[in-house]
């Protein structure tokens, strides 16, 4: 996507006269040259131009309900992922603390995205039970 410049307000030449309205009266500012009214134009329409390059740069980087869903389920698919290998390693008997690591870290990684209590509630217990299997076999360890 090209960003172009802005198409604001842009002063062509003098001011024009006020025009009054439809039953003769005009509204004016005491004080008030024309030149003075050309000047507001002209900045006003300099910072409209940054205005909503800002306003346009900021809808970029919020996602849509499509992308945060996306990006949970790619999360939740590292955690499922992680899971599948500490089966895999169950099964043949060969757990490691760094399977272990590897799945508090993508715990903590998800635990960072949500807002959702039952899922925190189920990541609290993965954790923990992560962390048990972890002291459990530092203990292993050191017993031997």
């Amino acid at each position: 996507m090209k960003v172009g410049a802005s198409s604001g307000l842009t002063a062509k030449g003098g001011a024009g006269a006020a025009r009054p309205a439809a039953g003769g009266a005009s509204f004016s500012l005491p004080g008030a040259s024309q030149a003075g009214g050309a000047e507001a134009v002209v900045r006003t329409a300099g910072m409209t131009g940054v205005a909503s390059l800002d306003a346009l740069l900021a809808l970029q980087e919020t996602d849509g309900p499509t992308e945060r869903r996306r990006k949970a389920v790619r999360r939740a698919g590292r955690i499922l992922d992680v899971l599948e290998d500490l089966r895999i390693a169950v099964l043949d008997g060969e757990v490691s603390g760094a399977n272990l690591d590897r799945l508090m870290r993508a715990v903590r990684d998800q635990r960072d995205h949500t807002d959702d209590p039952g899922l925190e509630g189920l990541l609290n217990d993965i954790e923990t039970r992560a962390a048990v299997e972890l002291a459990k076999l530092e203990r292993a360890k050191i017993a031997a």
